[in-house]
């Protein structure tokens, strides 16, 4: 079953560019409570979306081959998967024909519009799919049935140990497997710049890193400084990993409502970095800011496991040595799990009349053999300690820094709520920058977050979610209930 099977729906304006490179380069946000970017990327074009092929070739499936089509928003990893689709469509003897449809923008919404004009795919890629929507409204199927009858299966992806409640899992329905990870936020520092500075580790609390950040400042008299950060999500991309592994989290589990009272002594401590003007004075987009710290401009940076690869490639490090350290906490103490983000996942869709292939596709995508070299490759960090266990790490280059830490877990997804105003974020970054009082800003979040809140579950758009045996340090093994008022 010989021919090339991938092909790209997506504005026209970006028909060369994706047809001769297979990805790109933007950056993945940490973590996303509502909404997330993924790894995919998209595009800003407004023209009509058409379709294209990959490269030159054949995409139906030979006689007597059935096709399952696949859907994915992911570019990132697309040479890889396309390669192994075209050794199963050559060699399979399922019968099937994977015919694999990239989705570059707008992907939640193209899904919906296929179903309800009944050009749907079989299988799509659930990584960003909520399950309010997908789940809740019948669109996606429950994958356990299917799940308990491959012990191969089990054992390669673990499935049960990584169903996390609102992001696949849901009252003990599981909707896509997770066979990926993405680190949480870790420190990436000059190993150069710090010992010149006479500093041979990253302290591991928050007072005490500011501390050495504002030294280095001082020491390099305006020709470099102690820390830079991103005008993309800033907050997120230290100081709320700090609260979080502090034991500090926005919503409060036990209670079924927002909180945001226990980020006050994280946003007093990280005043500092603006006040005191410790870090360097302007803050750009990603790229750039990951350019700057390539530079040696500044001492320390923090981001996630796409920073391997990132510092590897895209913008390479080569004037000096970088290290990867753990995010400090207030007191110096792990108190509360950092946020990682389970990846690489799939679906089936309800609409979907050849559901037993499907799931012989998705096993084929959750394979040993697939898997070994998608993770070795550097795509993602392994879930599962099998496979954790199976790849040969020293094939991975730095992305073995970003090893998962005993205290990562996957928090449960808590309401998205229709929220009028600025989110969380952007609220306490202001006031790290001076821009709106402390207090004030906890105080208006805590009433807009709780008042949306409150109206979504009363018109029943959403449930209120509450975990009475929630424990900070392991999130995803509480008992999770869905209430209605």
């Amino acid at each position: 079953m010989k021919g090339k099977v991938v092909s790209v729906l997506l504005a026209t304006a970006m028909v060369m560019s994706l047809t001769a490179c297979g990805g790109q380069s933007g950056d993945s946000n940490t973590t996303a409570p509502a909404t997330g970017d993924s790894s995919s990327g998209s595009s800003n074009s407004e023209t009509t979306p058409s379709t294209t092929t990959a490269q030159d070739g054949e995409t139906t499936a030979p006689g007597g081959a059935t096709t399952i089509e696949v859907w994915s928003e992911d570019r990132h990893d697309l040479e890889y998967v396309e390669a192994m689709i075209d050794k199963y469509n050559e060699s399979n003897e399922d019968g099937i024909f994977i015919n694999l449809t990239v989705i570059t923008e707008d992907y939640q919404n193209m899904i919906k519009l296929a179903m309800d004009g009944g050009t749907a795919p079989d299988v799509v890629g659930a990584n960003s799919l909520p399950l309010n929507t997908f789940a809740d409204n019948g669109l996606l199927i429950p994958l356990n049935s299917y799940i308990d009858a491959d012990e191969t299966f089990q054992k390669v992806n673990e499935p049960y140990e990584h169903a996390y409640e609102g992001s696949n899992a849901k009252n003990g329905n599981i909707y896509a497997v997770y066979s990926g990870m993405r680190s949480g936020v870790r420190v990436e520092y000059n190993i150069d710049l710090l010992k010149q500075c006479g500093y041979e580790q990253i302290p591991t609390k928050l007072e005490d890193y500011i501390a050495m950040a504002k030294d280095v400042t001082e020491q390099g008299g305006g020709e470099f400084y102690g820390i830079g950060f991103t005008s993309s999500s800033p907050f997120e991309r230290l100081l709320e990993m700090s609260a979080q592994v502090s034991g500090i989290f926005y919503y409060d589990y036990v209670n079924g409502k927002y909180d945001f009272s226990g980020y006050k002594d994280i946003l007093e401590a990280g005043q500092r970095f603006i006040s005191e003007e410790i870090a360097y004075p302007d803050q750009q987009g990603v790229d750039n800011m990951r350019a700057l710290f390539a530079q040696g401009q500044f001492a320390l940076w923090s981001n996630a496991s796409q920073e391997a690869g990132v510092f590897t490639n895209q913008i390479p490090v080569e004037g000096f040595e970088w290290g990867v350290a753990t995010v400090p906490s207030l007191t110096g103490e792990i108190k509360g799990a950092l946020q990682t983000t389970p990846s690489k996942s799939y679906g089936i869709l309800s609409t979907s009349q050849k559901q037993d292939l499907a799931w012989k596709v998705i096993q084929y995508f959750q394979s040993e053999e697939f898997l070994k070299g998608y993770l070795e490759g550097g795509y993602s960090l392994p879930i599962s300690s099998y496979m954790d266990g199976v790849i040969d790490k020293s094939k991975t280059g730095r992305l073995a820094d970003f090893s998962l830490l005993d205290y990562e877990s996957v928090y449960p997804t808590p309401p998205a709520v229709n929220l009028t105003g600025d989110d969380y974020r952007t609220v306490l970054w202001n006031a790290i920058m001076g821009y709106v009082d402390i207090d004030e800003a906890i105080e208006d979040l805590n009433t807009r977050y709780n008042d949306a809140l409150d109206a979504d579950v009363a018109a029943g758009s959403i449930k209120r979610l509450v975990i009475k045996d929630y424990d900070p340090l392991h999130p995803s093994q509480g008992t999770a209930t869905y209430l209605e008022q």
